[in-house]
């Protein structure tokens, strides 16, 4: 089977440190490549796969600022849109721009949809909704206005994360620097529960980050920056545990199932797909607010880091993510 994987550009795919679109459709490009498939990967210069790499962008947009994010979508989307005759299918991980070319290029476009960024995008899904196949990558982010293929969780590697049974004394968060992901709620969780915090992830909010998180770091509530790979390994790995307060409702959360890969439990507000990720009292503790959550700081001892280990290899895992697209592509290629 010939593949095109569209892969987003904000960063390399893989991404070197943040890139949860670019990690999910490297994750599924080379796991194709590793079951034989003939997969070429659209995505910046600087990337890296085992299969084919066409690009026409050098690198990331988001580090670069001379770059015109819109003019190089473009280029990126129509490079492979008017290769489109030279494939079997089209996976399609650049959101809803390149749906525009569904009816042109000739290929069918399976298309994961990462998540809504606004209401206002919906039209031009419900557009292309009888001509594409949509997959979620969790039941709660399915819209109701859309048709879907199927609903396929994101994949890890699994080499890439250590099980460990004796972790540190701290509790870490790990993602965005963002009221979306409720950096500011870990703090309090963590000043309540009188436990060190550990901070990782990228500033996207530069406002938030100053007002919010600044002023209250110190000895216990420690920023160590965007972690790469192997500093990723090891915050999530050590930690007590992994706070994951969300205020809005998360399409999926890479850092979740990495936590519990590592066997590392996540006390997550119960909001979007948390229910989906995570076995209440069993991997972790899905919450209301600050005080369960605190509530469940106390009861981590009750949790078997094992049981976080095996749960997440046996839903999460790049091997079951490929063959549940293999699935979806064959059903669309009849």
């Amino acid at each position: 089977m010939r593949i095109a994987i569209l892969s987003a550009i904000a960063w390399r795919t893989p991404p070197r440190n943040y890139g949860p679109w670019e990690q999910v459709a490297s994750n599924i490009a080379e796991g194709l490549v590793s079951t034989g498939h003939d997969v070429t990967l659209f995505a910046t210069g600087d990337s890296e796969t085992g299969g084919k790499l066409d690009a026409v962008i050098p690198g990331g947009y988001a580090e670069n600022p001379g770059v015109d994010a819109k003019v190089a979508e473009c280029l990126h989307i129509s490079n492979l849109m008017e290769r489109a005759g030279d494939f079997d299918l089209i996976h399609n991980h650049f959101d809803f721009l390149p749906l525009t070319y569904s009816r042109l290029c000739g290929a069918p476009m399976v298309t994961t949809i990462h998540g809504f960024s606004s209401e206002r995008i919906i039209p031009v899904y419900k557009k292309y909704n009888e001509s594409t196949h949509y997959v979620s990558i969790s039941d709660s982010d399915r819209h109701p206005d859309l048709d879907y293929l199927a609903t396929v969780y994101n994949g890890l590697k699994l080499a890439d994360f250590t099980f460990n049974p004796l972790p540190q004394d701290y509790l870490l968060f790990f993602g965005r620097i963002h009221p979306d992901k409720g950096t500011a709620e870990a703090i309090e969780i963590a000043l309540k529960s009188n436990k060190r915090l550990l901070i990782a992830g990228l500033v996207q909010d530069e406002r938030y980050y100053d007002e919010r998180v600044k002023p209250l770091l110190n000895e216990q509530i420690v920023y160590v920056g965007n972690a790469d790979a192997e500093k990723r390994q090891e915050l999530l790995g050590n930690a007590l545990a992994l706070l994951h307060p969300i205020r809005f409702n998360e399409p999926f959360g890479l850092s979740v199932a990495e936590a519990m890969l590592c066997g590392t439990p996540v006390i997550a507000f119960n909001r979007g797909s948390m229910p989906e990720l995570i076995r209440d009292g069993e991997t972790g503790f899905l919450v209301g607010g600050v005080e369960d959550a605190v509530e469940a700081v106390q009861m981590l001892p009750g949790i078997d880091r094992k049981s976080c280990n095996l749960w997440a290899s046996s839903q999460f895992s790049q091997e079951k993510m490929v063959d549940d697209y293999l699935a979806c592509y064959e059903s669309v290629l009849g």
